[in-house]
């Protein structure tokens, strides 16, 4: 076989950062080992892998199509690792914590430190992989395999089931708008026929394969949709538009007085936010982190 799973990983390494020096360095190589690994590969093969266009190294359109199937190959390797280290140690190599936006990511960070200093030392063998979901993104990133836990995952699970869950806390919301935003003079309660007239600011649903959500939009109103909940603060701060935020982000703004609350006359219900993880799924980190999280709370962005 001419392709081996490390010909795999440098392709990967080096498409992904966009050089040789930088995948080098990702894969903790030297440059010509790369250079030299790959020009390998491409006479074995007998067509080109990469062009060069200046600094950058990029696929051809034969190097691109090897990629894009040998990346299944890699997360079928990935995958069998980790079941043969769970089987081994029932400690996972890798474990994948989709956060949902409305959690600030550090308030992750002192069960990490925990996790790290644990008498058993489970860091030893399982590294953390962190990544950010929004609306339905955490439901999909479980359904997608992207994570093996979810940390504030909303609303209805998919169809067909398959996912544990415990609740983790109750987010409610309020609407704020900028000192100087028309809303901010209105009589309260504000109508939605208002409310309407201005646009609204909205995180983008981050699913894949799953139908994307939206939440706090009024029919026909004008959006400006941003990437994440902190984006969405600072446009609202910023006058760019309205909407809901989770109460207690709005109250420290509103301290500050960068944002002002106003009461509608339609209230945005409360969400119930969940840990979730796919059912029959085992591990002792996945195990670690449901149980120290089923005992914290959690703030809200």
């Amino acid at each position: 076989m001419k392709i081996s799973l490390d010909a795999l990983q440098i392709i990967d390494a080096i498409e992904t950062r966009g050089s040789y020096a930088a995948a080098a360095q990702a894969l903790h190589r030297v440059p010509s080992a790369l250079t030299h690994a790959m020009k390998k590969l491409e006479c074995d093969l007998g067509f080109a892998l990469f062009a060069r266009s200046g600094r950058r190294a990029l696929l051809t359109p034969a190097g691109r199509t090897l990629l894009e199937d040998g990346r299944t190959l890699l997360r079928a390797a990935d995958e069998l690792e980790c079941r043969a280290q769970r089987v081994a140690t029932g400690w996972e190599t890798e474990l994948r914590i989709a956060i949902d936006g409305l959690i600030p990511t550090e308030q992750l960070f002192p069960l990490l430190a925990d996790f790290y200093g644990a008498p058993d030392a489970p860091s030893r063998g399982t590294a953390i992989r962190l990544s950010g979901e929004v609306l339905g993104g955490c439901w999909d990133a479980l359904l997608d395999g992207r994570a093996d836990l979810a940390v504030g995952a909303s609303g209805d699970m998919p169809a067909g089931g398959g996912f544990s869950t415990l609740p983790l806390s109750t987010v409610d919301f309020v609407f704020a708008v900028a000192p100087q935003h028309p809303l901010a003079g209105l009589p309260e309660p504000i109508a939605s026929a208002e409310i309407r007239k201005y646009r609204a600011i909205a995180v983008a649903d981050t699913g894949r394969q799953l139908s994307a959500r939206s939440s706090g939009l009024l029919s026909g109103q004008e959006v400006l949709t941003v990437p994440d909940t902190h984006s969405k603060v600072a446009a609202q701060i910023a006058g760019l538009g309205v909407g809901y935020l989770a109460r207690e982000r709005a109250e420290a703004e509103a301290a500050a007085g960068r944002l002002v609350i106003r009461a509608t006359a339609e209230a945005r219900q409360s969400a119930t936010l969940y840990l979730a993880w796919r059912t029959g799924q085992s591990g002792k980190a996945l195990e670690w982190f449901v149980r120290q999280l089923g005992r914290q709370a959690i703030e809200m962005a």
